[in-house]
């Protein structure tokens, strides 16, 4: 017990005196620690709604107890099946599709020589994500209309001339396809940056082992790849069942809830539009549980199988 004491003072000291030697860098994270506090931990308080029939007139202390009513009410309803199946689908298209896609890019421009096309590429690559949601929504739902540009182009091939997002059936493609648009460039500047600090010793190893260009990339680049692709891949199964919302937001309609209708925006019509902020609460809680054992589960299997892994 004494030496435990005696390590743990022994820690604090050594912060302490780390925080001394480097107080600006500490300064400087203070915002993000406020941002965090007051944005993240402070508002889960709320999350008791989830367990109350909530009503704003009597607040947290005073409305009913209902328990896991409104869970219940979820799983069971007519509409859980359809928005959770909606919610896998979507974000397991966009992990089958769009998690490579960045590696790839990322693998093709570092087999890249000329300097000047490398630059361009990157360049017009990384263009999409600066652009808003909004927009980037905005240019799909003109692309894709009767007589847009994309439609029109598809007419060639013998589509019939109609818009596309009032089709359940186009949906899915339509948004992976801009998820991939959007994030392919941004995602591969981590794995461009990993891949500029390998070792050239290695490739100049393989070549004199007889290693030809792919070879390389199996036996040298993709290795030296994958512990920041798990950490990557961890982090992105922790978001299963969040991402897209603003997405989909912008791009649904009635016409393709069938296909479109995922758990953040039945939650966002339930809380705001129908203001029933206990249910809407309960969806929300239901999601992140989900998401937290989907995120254990893949750092366990990345720790055991690929010995790389959060924590």
């Amino acid at each position: 017990m004494k030496g435990q004491k005696n390590q743990n003072k022994g820690y604090f000291t050594e912060l302490g005196q780390d925080i001394i030697k480097y107080k600006y860098i500490y300064i400087m994270l203070i915002p993000v620690l406020l941002y965090y506090i007051i944005f993240h931990y402070i508002p889960m308080g709320g999350a008791v709604i989830a367990f109350q029939d909530f009503k704003p007139a009597k607040g947290f202390l005073n409305s009913d107890w209902v328990g896991f009513k409104h869970f219940i009410d979820f799983l069971t309803g007519i509409y859980a099946p359809r928005v959770i199946i909606n919610t896998i689908l979507l974000n397991l298209l966009n992990l089958i599709f769009g998690f490579p896609a960045p590696i790839i890019l990322a693998l093709m421009l570092n087999e890249v020589s000329n300097k000047s096309f490398k630059k361009i590429t990157q360049t017009i690559s990384y263009m999409p994500h600066f652009i808003s949601m909004v927009v980037v929504c905005g240019m799909v739902i003109t692309f894709v209309k009767s007589d847009g540009i994309i439609t029109q182009f598809l007419t060639l091939f013998g589509m019939e001339e109609v818009n596309l997002l009032s089709k359940k059936e186009y949906f899915r493609t339509i948004f992976v396809s801009t998820s991939i648009w959007k994030a392919l460039g941004w995602g591969s500047i981590i794995y461009l940056a990993t891949l500029s600090g390998v070792d050239p010793n290695l490739y100049e190893a393989a070549t004199i082992d007889g290693a030809g260009r792919f070879k390389k990339i199996i036996h040298v680049t993709l290795p030296a790849l994958i512990p920041v692709i798990t950490i990557q891949l961890i982090l992105r199964m922790g978001r299963m069942l969040t991402q897209g919302f603003e997405q989909v937001m912008l791009l649904y309609n009635p016409l393709i809830y069938d296909t479109a209708d995922i758990i953040s925006t039945y939650v966002y019509r339930r809380g705001l539009e129908d203001m029933d902020y206990s249910f809407a609460s309960a969806v929300g809680i239901f999601n992140s549980v989900i998401n937290l054992i989907l995120l254990f589960s893949a750092n366990w299997f990345s720790r055991k199988f690929v010995k790389e892994s959060l924590w």
